[in-house]
């Protein structure tokens, strides 16, 4: 008598605890799942539901879990959702061989026998007869969606594929305006390369690529030098058998020197390598302005072969500029004849026999007081030097355009085999 006085106490007990906690009723759905070929189907169920509230008022918050599934055998208990205050479902995912295979929906029912798998499966109501495609879902029906996409910006009017992005004063993203040569500036503007912000006369600084420091490497030396100081200074990448080193844990920089810690000290076999920018205004290396291949004509009137555009802003009083340039002469019926301009300035103009097959010219271009004073070479395989000089009075504040030209005769061809033209800035 005193067991079954124990035992009924021990029940008694179990269930006002279950009423005190609240434990909600709960549903076994046991099943052998099989694959398609007869063999028993291994891996894992992922079970997710959205909030809601059972029969007994138990709140169900939104959550997942996961089931392993071993040699078919699926046994698993699950809140009833179709007692549920709210309508809710299961949505059901089987996952084998580390990919999902198929998902389906569940709607369990209250049950004090176990049910299958057939019992419960119902269609998705997202998703309409299972495996159909998503019609459609709010943005609101996907949890933390809206915030995620509030603070990303949005596309702008002005968005075009292959243009330079930038941010307009409304946040969204648009495409930045301007000739595909031309740069672009922080503030999203756009201007010819080389010329200062808002119009100034500052020239902008050279990128150095790949350059080896120089300094012996002998496993003693720390100190090495750059051909320019990097500037800003944050911009020095300075490599060490390829892996980048950190300033002031590596090495320190002062003007062009570098400097490694001891720890550092680059040893015998090492390879040092630097890129950086130097500055612009008061700089005093070459920079490259143009560079290319031209075109032929065989138009006998004067036609423009190649042209630099040299930007406003980008020459001051003190700055100097080359040109350089190949002529070839496809033909022998009759002679050719070839210019250089500079803006409405004609600064060589020479005519070559039909017998040259080749011409080389130089032209160089001083600045000062707005203008520039030049100075010309030509030469050729059956055409004698010849030297010129003289002031050119166009007005640089627009900026200048320097056109290479041919004039060819008699069916024959003038090719521009290559142009380069470089500035040096004022120091």
């Amino acid at each position: 008598m005193r067991h079954r006085s124990f035992f009924a106490a021990a029940t008694l007990l179990a269930a006002f605890a279950g009423a005190l906690f609240g434990a909600p009723p709960l549903t076994t759905i046991r099943d052998t799942i099989y694959k398609a070929d007869g063999s028993r189907f291994t891996g894992s169920v992922i079970i997710e539901w959205r909030s809601f509230e059972a029969s007994d008022t138990s709140f169900i918050g939104r959550q997942r879990l996961q089931t392993d599934v071993v040699d078919g055998l699926l046994n698993i208990r699950l809140v009833p959702t179709t007692s549920a205050a709210s309508t809710a479902w299961y949505q059901v995912r089987y996952v084998s061989n580390g990919s999902l295979q198929f998902y389906e929906a569940w709607a369990v029912s209250p049950s004090a026998t176990p049910l299958r798998v057939r019992d419960v499966r119902v269609a998705d109501p997202l998703l309409g007869p299972l495996q159909s495609p998503l019609t459609s879902v709010e943005i609101s029906d996907v949890n933390g969606l809206e915030s995620e996409l509030s603070v990303r910006p949005r596309q702008g009017l002005i968005f075009l594929p292959s243009r330079a992005a930038i941010i307009n004063a409304d946040g969204e993203i648009e495409s930045a305006a301007g000739a595909p040569e031309d740069c672009i500036r922080v503030d999203g503007s756009s201007g010819p390369c080389g010329s200062g912000s808002g119009g100034g006369s500052a020239v902008t600084g050279t990128f150095v690529d790949g350059e080896t420091p120089s300094g012996v490497v002998d496993g003693a030396n720390r100190g090495f030098g750059l051909v320019a100081a990097p500037s800003p200074a944050a911009s020095l990448l300075l490599y060490r058998n390829g892996i980048l080193q950190k300033a002031s844990l590596d090495y320190t920089l002062s003007s062009n020197n570098v400097q490694f810690v001891i720890a550092a000290t680059p040893q015998p076999g090492d390879i040092l390598v630097a890129s950086y920018r130097t500055a612009g205004t008061g700089g005093t290396l070459p920079r490259v302005l143009c560079t290319g291949v031209g075109s032929e004509t065989t138009v006998a009137a004067m036609t423009s072969l190649g042209t630099c555009a040299i930007p406003a802003g980008a020459l001051t009083a003190g700055s100097r500029l080359e040109a350089a340039f190949e002529l070839s002469h496809g033909g022998t019926a009759a002679g050719f004849g070839f210019e250089v301009r500079w803006g409405g300035t004609t600064v060589m103009s020479r005519t070559a026999t039909s017998g040259t097959a080749a011409v080389s010219g130089r032209a160089g271009f001083a600045v000062n007081n707005g203008a520039a004073s030049w100075s010309t070479q030509s030469w050729g395989a059956g055409l004698a030097m010849e030297a010129g000089a003289g002031q050119a009075a166009d007005a640089l504040t627009g900026g200048v355009l320097l056109d290479f030209r041919g004039s060819p005769s008699g069916g024959d061809a003038v090719n521009l085999r290559g142009f380069t033209v470089t500035v040096y800035p004022a120091p």
